[in-house]
């Protein structure tokens, strides 16, 4: 037979208590922690954007002109009636009645020349005509 197994030492008496983890954040503070992190991103990228937006040359050039709603209206019916319907009511696009209440210029401006929403197609017209354009778009009632 074998000789019976060596006890397991004890720890000497000097040793130091190990210190309890902290416990692991309840779902509610990690719902939290997400949330502020989620918020902190939004604003940079909003920062972000509308300082692109105030630098962008073409958008500055266009804010800095007085526009033609006439000119405009023109502009609106030959280029954009095709999905927004002759009156702006909309038809494939939506209705821009009441658009200066969602968008402001920039983001008009933005949304024109990028076509972010498809079917949009991007569409940069000369300054001149982008501010014409504006002018009817915000000309529009609600």
């Amino acid at each position: 037979m074998s000789a019976p197994a060596d006890p397991v030492p004890a720890l000497p008496a000097t040793s130091t208590a190990v210190t309890a983890a902290a416990p692991p954040p309840t779902p509610s503070r990690l719902i939290q922690a997400l949330i502020l992190l989620a918020i902190s991103a939004s604003l940079v990228l909003l920062l972000l954007l509308l300082g692109g937006a105030r630098s962008d040359p073409y958008t500055r050039a266009t804010l800095d002109l007085v526009g033609s709603e006439q000119n405009g209206g023109r502009l609106f019916r030959l280029n954009c009636a095709g999905c927004h319907g002759l009156a702006a009511q909309g038809l494939v696009g939506p209705d821009l009645h009441g658009v200066k209440r969602r968008k402001n210029d920039q983001q008009l401006i933005q949304q024109v020349v990028s076509g972010r929403t498809p079917p949009m197609p991007r569409f940069q017209p000369e300054p001149q005509a982008m501010a014409d354009l504006l002018a009817f778009l915000n000309s529009l009632p609600s």
